[in-house]
């Protein structure tokens, strides 16, 4: 098979895995996971060179294959800062997201031979996970907007989203890095005069900063009955940070909503799907394709209950690499999985390398 007709096929394959679940919820077992991740891991060994070089020298080759997808290499994610982590020609990919760059000076890029695996992921993990029931909302948007920052991932993922799912008006209210606030009140206004539910989609930090100027002006709002807001992100790189708990108790007693209708999102630009909240557990989930490992320094699987550091496998990644480790620190729970965030000024942990790798087993 030649290269475009192996990754066609590969792609239609995880493609029906998520119209399967996305429309009549069928699951992965356990031995359909590992087979097709097996598979892909051997298709991105044979084309991605600088992920084949970092998992030859952990001893994982297309000859000396792992005999579990829970022991397939995760690169870890400060790596798509040092190489352009691909099966194909960067120059030719459909969607370049690039890192925000918070842990260090430079950035890092994902590039995505398709748009299609990615639309249809999150479309799927959306449709299911947080507007069950296909409800057109007015989206309101306190995150990049894609025509400003075309390599935002969150801008992106809200555009579609908005595109797709939306009632047709779409308000955006980041330039740069200043909060449009007084156009982000007045639209608000608006949806409650119509009695239009909206979907205000905002990273962390800025709806602190949305909440804070709300206070200081002793504005509060009633949205309007099935009204959702998604908050995505931390605080990296930010000086100042609010426990969750708190963060949601301002938002519920600001927008006049229930804990029930605010869910988080935990992504990544080195990721093509995203995990969600379950609104009972607060548990982080994901969709069939999109698996958390939690492992410690030696690369293993630790404990349920154990703190370790997140590796991420994501069959969606089909044209970049399949597993990718971070510096997230969580614990396992039956049904999910806790996000504790990155200990502030930590060292690297898991899989992560030190410099002297990284250069090594990355820059050609």
């Amino acid at each position: 098979m030649t290269y475009r007709s192996e990754g066609g096929a590969l792609e239609d394959e995880i493609l029906a895995v998520i119209e399967r679940w996305h429309h009549h919820g069928e699951t992965l077992d356990d031995a359909t996971f590992g087979d097709l991740a097996l598979r892909l891991f051997e298709y991105q060994l044979r084309y991605n060179a600088p992920y084949a070089r970092y998992c030859a020298r952990l001893g994982a080759t297309p000859e000396s294959l792992p005999d579990s997808w829970e022991a397939i290499p995760g690169v870890p994610a400060p790596a798509f800062k040092e190489a352009a982590l691909t099966t194909f020609e960067p120059g030719s990919a459909a969607l370049v997201f690039e890192t925000s760059g918070t842990t260090g000076p430079s950035s890092g890029h994902h590039y995505m031979e398709t748009r299609e695996l990615y639309d249809a992921a999150l479309l799927a993990t959306f449709d299911r996970l947080v507007l069950p029931g296909g409800a057109r909302l007015r989206y309101l948007n306190l995150v990049p907007n894609p025509q400003e920052r075309p390599t935002s991932s969150l801008g992106y993922m809200m555009q579609r989203v908005a595109e797709q799912r939306g009632d047709g008006q779409t308000g955006w209210y980041l330039r740069g890095d200043r909060l449009i606030l007084d156009a982000f009140a007045r639209d608000v206004q608006v949806a409650i005069r119509e009695g239009r539910a909206v979907f205000v989609a905002a990273t962390a930090f800025a709806l602190v900063h949305t909440l804070d100027e709300m206070n200081r002006a002793n504005a509060r709002f009633e949205l309007p009955p099935g009204s959702r807001i998604l908050e995505t992100g931390g605080f990296k790189g930010r000086s100042r940070v609010v426990d969750r708990a708190e963060l949601y108790r301002r938002a519920c007693a600001g927008f006049g909503v229930e804990p029930s209708a605010i869910v988080a999102e935990y992504g990544m630009t080195e990721l093509t799907s995203q995990y969600y909240d379950d609104p009972a557990t607060r548990l982080k989930v994901g969709p069939p394709w999109l698996r958390a490992r939690i492992v410690g320094p030696d690369r293993c699987t630790v404990a349920v209950g154990e703190i370790g550091a997140l590796l991420h496998v994501d069959l969606a990644n089909r044209s970049s690499c399949i597993a990718v480790q971070t510096e997230d620190l969580g614990i396992r729970r039956d049904g999910g999985f806790v996000l504790l965030g990155r200990e502030r000024d930590a060292a690297p942990r898991g899989c992560s390398l030190d410099a002297e790798e990284l250069q090594s087993s990355f820059i050609s």
